[in-house]
């Protein structure tokens, strides 16, 4: 009985944690929205309450059974809101590091007017580059300017080594997919091996993903300057961790 009450605790944590994740909210035109500032940590509070207290139902005896509904409750919106509270705070210390604000809204990256994007997503902070900001033309080198950039953003780190980084290269669609692929390779090893170099504790991915995932039709130079680009993407742990280039 008591490793089916187990079996059973994990599955349903899983459950409600995998659905909690994907939260969302849709605007008046029915688009999916990312949640705002703030709510992110009381989502996570509240899924984790409820997840807490469930659990605490199900793995209990009937004695003392609401005690432990609410000991379980207690620790699950702690833990909840702990996961929450850190993508707040890790997205609020990039922007500031990097003299810029958190933007949230769905088309941040489309704009042409911003070299430096941060943004919280439901479960990971996503930081993107400019490539004429970053590299010069057809090289992976990063500019004085860029390493300067790089540092700040590993100093952030610095304070929250249990963060996954992932960092993903992106080009525009002149010249084949194949030398793009490279291109867009080299750009996010060089990068991640800078953040590794600063000695943060953090794991830090790289890859590059030539001409997928355009932010804007590649039709106009000004569109394929939005393309070329490099990304940063800050994971609380492994269980978020998406493909970027899809």
């Amino acid at each position: 009985m008591k490793k089916i009450k187990t079996l059973l605790s994990i599955s349903l944590a899983g459950a409600i944690f995998t659905g909690c994740t994907a939260a969302s909210y849709n605007d008046a035109n029915g688009r999916p929205q990312d949640v705002p500032a703030g709510e992110k940590t009381e989502q996570g509070a509240i899924y984790g309450a409820i997840a807490g207290a469930v659990l605490g139902g199900i793995t209990s005896g009937s004695h003392n059974r609401g005690k432990h509904i609410l000991q379980g409750a207690v620790a699950g919106a702690a833990v909840g809101g702990t996961y929450g509270y850190s993508l707040d705070r890790q997205a609020a210390k990039m922007a500031k590091a990097l003299d810029t604000n958190v933007d949230n809204s769905p088309n941040a990256q489309a704009k042409p007017n911003k070299n430096i994007i941060v943004s919280k997503r439901d479960n990971f902070v996503q930081i993107t580059f400019r490539d004429n900001m970053m590299f010069p033309t057809d090289s992976a080198t990063p500019t004085p300017s860029a390493s300067a950039l790089i540092s700040r953003v590993s100093n952030i780190l610095n304070q929250y080594p249990q963060t996954i980084v992932q960092v993903a290269g992106f080009t525009d669609n002149r010249g084949s997919y194949s030398h793009n692929l490279t291109l867009s390779q080299n750009r996010a090893r060089t990068v991640a091996n800078t953040i590794k170099r600063s000695g943060i504790q953090n794991r830090v991915f790289a890859k590059g993903c030539s001409y997928n995932k355009a932010i804007v039709p590649n039709t106009t130079p000004a569109n394929m300057a939005l393309n070329r680009r490099v990304e940063l993407y800050l994971y609380p742990n492994s269980s978020v961790v998406t493909d970027p280039c899809r």
